[in-house]
């Protein structure tokens, strides 16, 4: 593939997956606004407690076969079926004993009604194993204007639903029937829409090579995977469903705002890192810039929300869910560092160093793991959170290290790179505070106020110091703003 090529469909992707991105999050804003007036914590909280089952499972189907077909510079027809069968068989087994453990898990929540949830919103494993491979293809081929737009459509129409039943009282089962057609209505369109259809092969030669790349990834993300939602085990085991559901709120809100930006560029950065993978210059150049990118939207926007978390909770959720203000405030110094993790990360996955990512990343699960028990034992609820925080940064420099030494981007200059968007951020979160302070406004007229100073401050900052990270930015975004300012000056 041209190197131009590739950059105008790198460029193209980020490009409709931020699009997707930028009206899946204005969905689940308005999803938000709505829902949490019509549900309660319990309700959220009952999902929240099967999170860590749901995903552990997940992971578990997928056996990290996606990531070896995409490195895999020319997947076969055999190969794709191959996995396909793999997925989907497994997929029906790992239901089949979360259906008849699901007692015992709701008895190890105290919660009853978990038992007939989990065995319902299961078959979500089944729907989305159909679809995995037409997805990991369209990510192969750089389609993501299909991607995003099918995702937007399916997100409409399962939030109509869920609305509709949760205004009728339908409780924790509008979030079960939104889970089972967001897996659902993408699947059917794929396989309406999609030309690849399976061969009647499964070709053991296939699953090795791919097992031998993707074993490793496996390994990685099921450990992730448990170490990223012990918390939940925790919480809803030695707490209540309440509290489950005020914590629930909080992480999913800051995993909203920290890894939106995060997402977009990794969904691209995967197969654009896969194919730089014999270009060491180009692919530090890579990400170096989608590093900058990221931090630069992403840092401000969690600052911002850390003086604004009550008026944000309140017009977003209703003053019934204050109590998970603190834990979102603490989690939005987390969100600092996850969003930066997967972009080192998929880099090194990308040049095939998965057994390392393995090893390194139960080092750095296993230290989070501590932190979090021990933060946990200490001081509770707040003490867990805290632990995450310190685990999330001790994997971002980890994933740093990790890229410094097999591809070249030394740590302290990552570091360094990203020190003054943190530095300018800091300084215009601590302007807003300290006028706002002295303005004394009521609550709603000082979160305008604080937003307006952090945003003046942040970009003044910026343009005044030209800070390489906006100017990369600007770089990446003018052709598109010039692009959409074309199509309205024709309307």
């Amino acid at each position: 593939m041209q190197g131009n090529q590739l950059k105008a469909k790198a460029v193209n992707g980020v490009f409709w997956t931020f699009t997707q991105r930028f009206m899946s999050i204005f969905i689940q804003f308005i999803s938000n606004i709505i829902l949490a007036r019509l549900l309660t914590p319990d309700d959220y909280g009952c999902i929240g407690m099967l999170t860590i089952f749901m995903l552990l499972s997940a992971t578990i189907i997928d056996g990290g076969f996606s990531s070896a077909l995409i490195q895999k510079k020319r997947p076969t027809q055999e190969d794709y079926s191959t996995i396909f069968f793999w997925n989907v068989g497994l997929s029906i087994v790992i239901y089949l004993i979360l259906f008849y453990t699901a007692p015992f898990i709701a008895r190890f929540y105290h919660t009853e009604l978990l038992c007939q949830v989990l065995r319902v919103q299961g078959v979500v494993l089944i729907i989305n194993a159909l679809q995995t491979i037409q997805v990991n293809q369209l990510n192969k081929q750089f389609r993501f204007k299909k991607i995003s737009i099918v995702t937007l459509f399916s997100s409409f129409v399962s939030l109509s639903v869920t609305i509709v039943m949760a205004y009728s009282g339908y409780g924790v089962w509008s979030l079960v029937a939104q889970n089972l057609l967001m897996a659902f209505i993408p699947t059917f369109i794929y396989w309406c829409t999609n030309k690849w259809m399976p061969m009647l092969t499964f070709s053991v030669n296939s699953f090795k090579e791919l097992f031998n790349f993707g074993f490793f990834m496996f390994l990685t993300s099921l450990t992730s995977t448990f170490a990223n939602n012990i918390q939940g085990l925790l919480i809803g085991h030695f707490y209540n469903a309440s509290q489950m559901g005020y914590y629930s709120k909080a992480h999913r809100t800051e995993m909203l705002a920290s890894t939106s930006i995060s997402q977009v560029v990794s969904q691209v950065s995967y197969p654009l890192y896969a194919e730089l993978q014999d270009n060491q210059q180009k692919l530090i150049d890579t990400i170096k810039k989608l590093t900058l990118s990221v931090s630069y939207l992403t840092f401000p926007m969690m600052l911002l929300l850390i003086l604004l978390a009550k008026p944000v909770f309140i017009i977003l959720y209703s003053e019934k869910w204050l109590s998970a203000v603190p834990f979102f405030q603490i989690l939005c110094i987390a969100g600092l560092a996850i969003c930066l993790q997967s972009v080192n990360s998929q880099s090194i996955a990308a040049i095939g160093k998965s057994k390392a990512m393995f090893i390194w990343s139960f080092i750095k699960q296993t230290i989070g793991i501590i932190f979090m028990v021990v933060g946990w034992y200490i001081y509770g609820i707040n003490g867990l959170l805290i632990g995450m925080v310190m685990k999330s940064w001790i994997i971002y420099i980890i994933n740093a290290s990790l890229v410094s030494k097999y591809i070249g981007y030394k740590l302290w200059k990552q570091l360094m790179d990203i020190l003054p968007v943190l530095m300018i951020s800091i300084l215009a979160f601590t302007i807003s505070y300290i006028i706002s302070y002295f303005i004394g406004a009521t609550i709603y007229v000082d979160a305008f106020i604080k937003s307006i100073i952090f945003a003046i401050s942040y970009i003044l900052c910026s343009v005044c110091f030209k800070m390489e990270s906006y100017l990369i930015f600007k770089d990446l975004a003018t052709p598109y703003w010039l692009k959409i300012k074309r199509k309205l000056i024709k309307v």
